[in-house]
């Protein structure tokens, strides 16, 4: 079974209305008149391709964006209206729960019930996660998301944010950043350090001694930038106990990589490439047990911006050879594939 650090389903599900019950070709061919966004009619995720590949348990997000004044990305112009479209796809993800394709996992018992079912229409296993924190209006809201299910938080996304400096910012977690890891800490919430700027990841990580992950990262040594992590970080997470999750969006993968100009045939983008990123860890920490799959295909990309040798999250399943192939042994990448997750996981709940 792989377990994929990654994904927004509800994202897909409510901002691109995508059924993920139909089949892959279903909905890409029901986009294919659609410009209004790059991945139109190439998405890689659907329900039946998780089962096909055998995804069987995923951290599932909520994610809403707050945009202050000045701020030029796409978001909300408060953070109740980002509070309520995470309730929004609340609501998605429970009515998926109630047809039977989603069983929501909060805890050890419900993680071992869900990995014990190998029958082939088994609901998909999730773990809700908040990716950036921006929609929590009060920390009061936190202790009522951990209510509904929420295990692991994000504090920022990209650019400045209210609780945490995302990608491509810079500065602390000041404050009331560190009023959120305290209430973190406090309900045995998960940090996910992705998309921290240096200096909130560090500070983070100084105000926070929880069980701490990195959901969705490759390496800066082999391509440059802040999304990225450095072999400091990398050290610092080890020494942690994290678990790393290799990404596929294309320009995490390959230094050459130019939007609008690059595509995975002229940049040589192959699965190998993950490789690369995971034996990196793998070389630091001198063992492969802090490397997962974080896949994030359905993060607002499509085939236009993976390996040229993956039409699906489906292809995941191809990637024990590449890893055989690179002298791995099985239990190694067992670990690989969601070993790794599954054991911090068993680590950090205690119920």
């Amino acid at each position: 079974m792989i377990f994929d650090a990654h994904l927004d389903l509800a994202m897909n599900a409510l901002d691109w209305n995508r059924d993920l019950r139909w089949q892959l070709d279903e909905i890409r061919a029901a986009e294919r008149h659609l410009l209004d966004r790059p991945d139109r009619g190439r998405g890689t995720v659907s329900f039946p391709e998780m089962r096909k590949g055998g995804v069987g348990v995923c951290v599932a997000t909520q994610i809403a964006r707050f945009v202050k004044p000045g701020n030029p990305l796409n978001g909300w112009r408060s953070p109740e209206q980002a509070w309520a479209h995470t309730q929004a796809q609340l609501a998605w993800y429970r009515e998926m729960e109630a047809c039977g394709e989603l069983v929501q996992i909060t805890n050890r018992a419900g993680l071992e019930k869900r990995l014990s079912d190998t029958s082939p229409d088994a609901p998909l296993g999730y773990i809700l996660s908040l990716e950036g924190a921006d929609s929590l209006v009060t920390l009061g809201h936190l202790e009522g998301a951990y209510a509904y299910g929420l295990r692991a938080v994000g504090p920022a996304h990209y650019g400045p944010g209210t609780y945490a400096q995302g990608t491509a910012a810079a500065g602390g977690i000041g404050r009331k950043g560190r009023e959120l890891l305290r209430e973190m800490e406090k309900l045995g919430m998960i940090l996910d350090v992705t998309h921290l700027c240096d200096e909130s990841f560090w500070e983070a990580l100084d105000h926070f001694s929880g069980p701490t992950w990195a959901s969705h990262h490759n390496c800066r040594a082999l391509v440059p930038g802040d999304r990225q992590l450095s072999d400091e970080q990398i050290r610092a997470l080890i020494e942690r106990g994290a678990v790393i999750g290799g990404v596929l969006d294309a320009w995490m993968l390959v230094p050459s990589w130019v939007r609008g100009f690059s595509t995975p045939q002229n940049a040589g983008l192959v699965l190998e490439t993950l490789v690369d990123h995971l034996d990196h860890i793998c070389q630091i920490a001198g063992n492969a047990d802090h490397i997962g799959i974080g896949s994030d295909l359905d993060g607002g990309f499509g085939v236009e911006q993976t390996p040229t040798d993956l039409r699906s999250i489906a292809d995941l399943a191809t990637l024990p050879g590449l890893l055989a192939g690179r002298g791995y042994a099985t239990g190694d990448i067992d670990g690989a594939m969601g070993g790794n997750f599954l054991r911090f996981l068993k680590t950090a709940w205690k119920d």
